[in-house]
């Protein structure tokens, strides 16, 4: 698989397109990392934007630099609300914009001018199957509870898509590779239960009240924003913080357990392009979001260390290896033929490129 070509795109044509027509998007989680790369592109695009956040794993200093990467004008048409989605009034409150007096002016706000939500870019969860491992209620409150919530308040607004962020967790133990969305193992742990609860619920919903709605199994995605720090943090992120502050490296395992990393643009790419397919055959269905290859964690450590290399960090330690981590499976590599087929989803970033675009970041940020 390579770079994509220099041909057009669906999705250069997508941005083409919502760069010509304003529409209104409700980004949950936003302060995180996927929802914080979501919220810059979609105000690029100078499209409104409401986002939701309660800072239990997002940060404010994530929406602080996406203001510094828009305009006055697009950072205008961003609406922030503080809430949780385990509150169903919270969920309510995010489904409409309302406009700044930077944004409209004193007419519109006068005249009490709003935007009902069109599209929900679901984001918000607690991650992480450690975390819970160490805490199932409070990830089963927030990845079950929240997440009807969010369901029923979408439905109730009458949006036109729910995108949500499922996860590759999903498969569990089937020992098949690639991945195929169609099947599925018993989970590994109370996160990945969470997440297959998540796509039951939203086919529920498309049954029962005609309701459209993906799902995103994301793999591994990493990229710029990705908190380097915590009991919980990533894998690409956490190592080259420890590179770069030359800590040492730990690999869990014997460093042959494979992944399939998924630089943030690609699932940029896939949740636009999920929420705004207008192929009936594409919607109400749950699409793996990855690069549709794999990469062994020996191979990562090589990758991230020659990055700095090249950047003028040197880093001269071997990776420190140590038993293999409860819930976690040894192989993931994702096919990503449902997605390619039905919502034109093409990756722009092999791994090697993507942290190459990240490692700037990481350097500037740890």
């Amino acid at each position: 698989m390579t770079e994509s070509s220099s041909q057009t795109t669906a999705y250069d044509q997508l941005k083409l397109q919502l760069c010509a027509e304003s529409h209104t998007w409700l980004v949950t989680g936003v302060a995180g990392f996927i929802g914080s790369n979501l919220l810059e592109i979609l105000l690029r695009l100078n499209q409104r934007v409401v986002g939701l956040d309660n800072f239990m794993t997002g940060h404010r200093r994530n929406l602080d630099e996406v203001r510094s990467l828009v305009t006055a004008e697009q950072w205008a048409n961003f609406q922030f609300i503080e809430g949780d989605i385990r509150e169903l009034d919270d969920c309510r409150r995010a489904m409409t914009f309302h406009p700044s007096f930077e944004s409209r002016g004193p007419e519109a706000l006068s005249a009490g001018l709003t935007f009902p939500v069109e599209y929900v870019l679901h984001q918000a969860a607690l991650g992480s199957v450690p975390r819970s491992l160490a805490d199932p209620i409070a990830t089963n409150t927030t990845n079950i509870s929240g997440f009807l919530n969010m369901l029923v308040a979408a439905r109730d607004a009458e949006v036109k898509s729910f995108t949500y962020a499922a996860s590759s967790s999903t498969y569990g133990d089937h020992p098949d590779l690639p991945k195929v969305e169609n099947r599925i193992g018993k989970p590994l742990s109370p996160y990945a239960v969470t997440k297959y609860v998540n796509e039951l619920y939203a086919d529920v919903f498309a049954r029962c009240y005609g309701f459209n709605t993906i799902g995103l199994r994301y793999f591994n995605v990493f990229g710029a924003r990705q908190d380097p720090n915590g009991a919980y943090a990533a894998v690409v992120p956490k190592w080259a913080a420890a590179m770069i502050e030359g800590h040492e490296v730990y690999i869990n395992g014997d460093g042959e357990t494979s992944r399939d990393f998924c630089y943030i643009s690609n699932a940029v790419q896939a949740n636009l392009l999920a929420a705004t397919v207008t192929d009936p055959e594409a919607k109400n269905q749950v699409y793996n979001v990855a690069l549709g290859d794999r990469t062994t964690l020996n191979d990562l450590f090589r990758f991230l260390k020659s990055s700095l290399n090249k950047r003028g960090v040197a880093y001269g330690r071997e990776p420190n290896y140590r038993d293999f981590r409860a819930g976690d499976v040894r192989h993931s590599q994702a096919d990503i033929g449902k997605a390619r087929n039905l919502l034109a989803y093409a990756p722009e970033h092999r791994l090697e490129a993507g942290i190459e675009q990240a490692m700037p970041w990481y350097i500037a940020n740890v």
